[in-house]
């Protein structure tokens, strides 16, 4: 029997991947913005399309496993793929860290309250859970994302729908510090407040190998999962902030739970926050996939130790899944300490910034592909290459040089991994060897 996932797995991978625990805060964090809050997600939702047609294309060029890196690897060289896949690699740790913690926070109205460490530990189970589902392989991985995904989109298709019946254009409001800043600062501040939400739209690209027909599949799911996953950010936002006025919504600490007292009254936020729980597991089941297939492909292009090419039974990559728990485990530690906790939303902007860098060396491989007309070099592919990649780089040129210096930090870090190997192996430097060549 095929261990290989279809379409709709596929589909669900990328629609798990971004709709995470960012959807519940997404209206508290725009209240304060108005008009612009919707302008803003348009603006971020037109970004991360083009995004998702680059990366269907870059991998109906090349479907391999890995993803981001294979791209690069094709275009500048095997020393830019090491780092783009080492970078994607590591910064897939931070994200799933700030997705588990928000998981069993979520469950916080049923735990009650609880040393830290008591949430530290149901946190680790959560994480030793998904991994184990992991090592049954993609197959398992991929049913079990598209089961999530279904339960994630039923409530969130009923509640902004019941919400749009409640509402108000007044409760659109611009504060004072809002509207004392320019419309591209507001705009600005707006997209990236979004771009969280879209961040992994190219997971699905990561397990091209265990896919049917990887170079149809895989684009026909990232085009239409982006485009479902935009469209209910959109619907949502409105549904909620119309339904609750601004002033209180800005200052909610969860959203969902309010709408749902309006509309239904009673212990509603009970099912909300089981439903905000169901969303951040199905998240961390796409990123703990998504992350075990970057290290495969990392070692199947020889850019990593060959040990995390070895797979299972069920043709899981073993070591590139239980690395990655690894590496997330630490990190739940250190936001076990709640003052580091309250820094979530600082590391998610990191995470961005980081993401964006490897966004962008995507860009700039399918840019080159198209100068040398190795892809189809119509209108169409140069407006959503160029509306991408300067989509990236205005993202980056309005973020504080602060963030932007620690999200290099990531992209730094395996600096020493790419010395140990050279040393180890006793290679030419990765900068002196020729990309794989392609037709």
């Amino acid at each position: 029997m095929s261990n290989k996932i279809g379409f709709w797995a596929v589909f669900a991978l990328v629609t798990g991947s971004q709709i995470g625990s960012s959807v519940f805060m997404l209206p508290a964090n725009l209240a304060g913005y108005g008009v612009f809050s919707l302008i803003g997600l348009a603006i971020s939702g037109i970004g991360a399309i083009a995004l998702c047609l680059v990366f269907a294309s870059l991998c109906a060029k090349f479907p391999e496993t890995g993803g981001p890196h294979t791209y690069v690897k094709h275009t500048f060289g095997l020393t830019a793929a090491f780092f783009t896949g080492w970078t994607y690699w590591v910064i897939s740790w931070v994200s799933t860290t700030a997705v588990i913690v928000t998981a069993i926070g979520s469950l916080s109205v049923f735990i009650g309250p609880r040393s830290p460490f008591v949430y530290l530990a149901l946190e680790i189970i959560l994480l030793l859970l998904i991994t184990l589902l992991n090592l049954r392989g993609v197959k398992a991985a991929g049913k079990a994302e598209l089961f999530l995904t279904l339960l994630k989109f039923i409530p969130l298709l009923i509640m902004p729908l019941i919400a749009l019946c409640f509402f108000d254009s007044n409760n659109f409001v611009i504060v004072q510090s809002v509207s004392s800043m320019s419309t591209t600062s507001i705009l600005a501040k707006v997209t990236l407040l979004t771009l969280w939400g879209f961040i992994g739209l190219e997971s699905a690209t990561t397990p091209a190998g265990s896919v049917e027909n990887p170079s149809k599949t895989i684009p026909k799911a990232i085009i239409s999962g982006t485009l479902c996953v935009a469209v209910l950010y959109f619907v949502n936002s409105v549904g909620i902030m119309g339904l609750i006025s601004g002033q209180d919504l800005m200052h909610s600490k969860a959203p969902y739970v309010d709408a749902a007292q309006i509309i239904f009254g009673g212990q509603w936020y009970l099912a909300i926050a089981c439903i905000a729980a169901i969303i951040c597991i199905g998240t961390l089941n796409a990123w703990i996939l998504a992350s075990g297939q970057v290290a495969l492909g990392l070692a199947e292009d020889g850019l990593m130790p060959k040990i995390f090419a070895q797979k299972n039974k069920h043709s899981a990559p073993l070591w590139s899944i239980l690395a990655s728990c690894t590496g997330i485990i630490p990190l739940l530690f250190l936001t076990a300490n709640e003052s580091l906790a309250q820094q979530i939303n600082e590391i998610i902007d990191f995470s961005v910034m980081t993401f964006l860098f490897v966004y962008l060396m995507c860009c700039l491989s399918f840019l080159k592909l198209l100068i040398q007309k190795k892809l189809e070099n119509s209108i169409i592919q140069w407006i959503f290459g160029l509306v991408a990649t300067g989509f990236c780089i205005w993202i980056m040129y309005e973020t504080p040089i602060k963030t932007l210096a620690i999200a290099s930090i990531f992209v730094l870090s395996g600096l020493p991994l790419y010395l140990f190997w050279y040393l180890r192996t006793k290679q030419q430097p990765l900068l002196d060897r020729t990309s794989t060549e392609f037709n």
